[in-house]
């Protein structure tokens, strides 16, 4: 789908979970993503379809409301021939609106499937682009629970909008269909008092249009906290998720530090939050259903007491009276549509709402990092990596020395092909900055870094990542698993150690759960054996591992001594293995008098 549009307005903030940005650019920013989707053929084939179907159900439905005149004359008259004509004419009729309800149905669902499909691609293609989501992570609220946004909000907002955008279809055809025939009706509504006698031109029309509009105005004015307090209610109802999900992967922990009641403190808070909120909506919707209630009542007798004076003159039959209110009831339906969905508008809005921040925040990413000092990057030609006066800040948008950041010790430093390199220094020192600074995740800084082309390096963080499915494919992420033949992943398997897992390669699991650390991590040096990339950092992850594990990876890198390996942190498995050249990280001690720079209000964050 597209990126984003052009012209859009700034975002001032990536710590607000709403952006001030008017209900027509966010339907603007949401029609350009779905025009520039792949299911947009799907739903252009099908949206002629449904019109189609839409039609012929309101010209059906037409004929059906004739049919009550000759129908309920034959009543009144006793005829009772005329009476059973009339039901096989009904059947007919029914029959019909029965086939087109069934097809309408089935359009209907097949529109809400492919706008899903298209809404959720599209925020997962936004989402998934290169550091967009690591940046989104440190940018504030609006960076929590995306799952929620990609999965629940992309969900209730195509359904919604299929919903919402069909009925509106249907009622305006259904509007223009029935509003003629009550203008006809009504042109025969001759009102007689005494002696005198006269006629209002779409007489049924204007009291369908008054008492329809009556219940809008008061369906607005009741209900207009509704769009507020659902927004409330899904960030809340999300917030609970998230901490429920966090509870549940971090329960062991959680156990072993007997702090289950801490945390059943901690959720039923949440809990709270989102009763409070469902309370106040709950309110809301009863308000509400005093008048969408009220009025749906009184249909039953408004529409005979409009034509009333007209039957009881003299001016309507029976039948003609039944065709009238028929066609009132119609009209009335078709004005009252905003009424009687004003709670799902109000929903539509909210999630709507939801979805666009997401995207809006995603598209943001690509704006320019405005902060008081970056690290300078270039490209080097492959087999050498250079430092020159690397200084790290610590925090984001602040000089370093008012945060307090470090430098590396040596000043300039070049790194040659097939280098054997440890970097450590003081112990207050955020190593891990560096490793984000060299892979251009932490650019807050100074200095500038010569790097190697990126195809050529691999980053090797403490904790691995395993994916869902197969080990193969974990083995293999982030390529497809036929990249790799089968006898290479077996042999990667094994001399990592990792020998018990080769006869369930092709078994899928929750792997992250069911390996110890050492063997997620063990997995990570399997990853370096099929790869075999010229250029290695990793993360301090040898820290921790058990000393046997420690000596199956160094025999893992010493069987890659063209690589050139860089190793953040300290190991004395690596030093005693390679004797490598060690650089050191110098602290800088924030000057006591310096004043806090905030971060930049549209400065997307780098992820710490």
């Amino acid at each position: 789908m597209a990126d984003d549009l052009e012209g859009r307005p700034s975002i001032q903030g990536q710590d607000r979970v709403g952006y001030d940005l008017s209900l027509g650019y966010r339907l603007k920013v949401m029609f350009s993503a779905f025009w520039h989707s792949p299911v947009r053929g799907k739903v252009l084939v099908i949206a002629p379809a449904l019109i189609g179907i839409i039609l012929a159900t309101a010209y059906a439905t037409v004929i059906l409301n004739q049919w009550n005149a000759p129908f309920y004359d034959s009543i009144a008259r006793r005829d009772l021939p005329g009476f059973f004509h009339q039901l096989k004419v009904f059947a007919v009729i029914a029959g019909m609106l029965l086939l087109l309800n069934v097809v309408q149905a089935w359009l209907n669902q097949m529109t809400a499937v492919y706008m899903r499909e298209g809404l959720t691609r599209d925020l997962v293609s936004q989402w998934l682009q290169r550091k967009r989501a690591l940046r989104l992570s440190a940018s504030g609220l609006i960076g929590v629970n995306p799952d929620q946004r990609l999965h629940e909000d992309a969900r209730n907002l195509a359904e919604s909008t299929t919903s919402l955008m069909i009925g509106l279809v249907q009622a305006t055809i259904l509007l223009i269909s029935f509003i003629g025939v009550l203008w006809d009706l009504s042109s025969g509504f001759v009102f007689r008092f005494g002696a005198h006698s006269f006629s209002i031109p779409g007489y049924m029309v204007w009291a369908a249009i008054f008492y329809a509009a009556s219940a809008s105005i008061l369906s607005q004015l009741v209900g207009r906290k509704l769009v507020k307090l659902n927004a409330d209610r899904f960030s809340k109802e999300a917030e609970l998720r998230f901490a429920l999900m966090h509870a549940n992967e971090n329960m062991p922990a959680i156990t072993v530090a007997r702090g289950e009641e801490n945390e059943q403190k901690r959720i039923n808070t949440d809990i709270s939050a989102v009763l409070t909120v469902i309370k106040r909506v709950a309110m809301a919707n009863v308000n509400l259903t005093w008048v969408s209630a009220g009025y749906g009542w009184l249909v039953v007798v408004i529409p005979i007491i409009v034509a009333a004076p007209a039957y009881f003159s003299g001016g309507l039959t029976f039948g003609q009276l039944m065709v009238s209110v028929g066609a009132f009831n119609q009209v009335n339906t078709a004005l009252r549509w905003y009424v009687a969905n004003f709670g799902p508008i109000a929903e539509w809005r909210a999630t709507l709402m939801r979805v666009t921040d997401f995207r809006q925040a995603l598209t943001s990413m690509n704006d320019e990092i405005n902060m008081r000092g970056t690290i300078k990057y270039e490209r080097n030609p492959p087999g050498t990596l250079t430092l020159d006066h690397v200084r790290i800040a610590a925090k984001i948008g602040e000089e370093i020395d008012q945060c307090g950041g470090f430098r590396i010790q040596e000043g300039t430093v070049t790194i040659k092909a097939g280098e054997k390199i440890m970097i450590n220094g003081d112990h207050n020192v955020n190593r891990k900055l560096l490793f984000l600074a060299l892979s251009e995740l932490w650019p807050c800084g100074g200095g500038k870094i010569g790097l190697p082309p990126t195809d050529d390096m691999l980053f090797v963080p403490q904790s691995a990542y395993i994916p869902g499915g197969t080990l193969r494919e974990a083995l293999a992420f982030p390529e497809p698993v036929e990249t790799y033949q089968n006898a290479d992943v077996v042999v990667a398997l094994e001399r990592a150690g990792l020998h018990n897992l080769v006869s369930r390669l092709d078994t899928r699991a929750r792997w992250d759960k069911l390996l110890d650390s050492d063997e997620q991590r063990a997995i990570g040096f399997a990853r370096l054996l099929l790869v075999r990339p010229k250029w290695i950092v990793f993360d301090e992850v040898l820290e921790g591992m058990e000393p046997e594990w420690q000596s199956t990876m160094m025999e893992v890198l010493a069987s890659m001594p063209e690589a050139a390996m860089i190793y953040i942190g300290r190991s004395d498995t690596y030093v005693e293995t390679f004797k490598p050249r060690v650089l050191h990280l110098e602290a800088l001690h924030a000057k006591p008098e310096a004043k806090v720079v905030t971060k930049a209000a549209n400065a997307p964050a780098p992820v710490v």
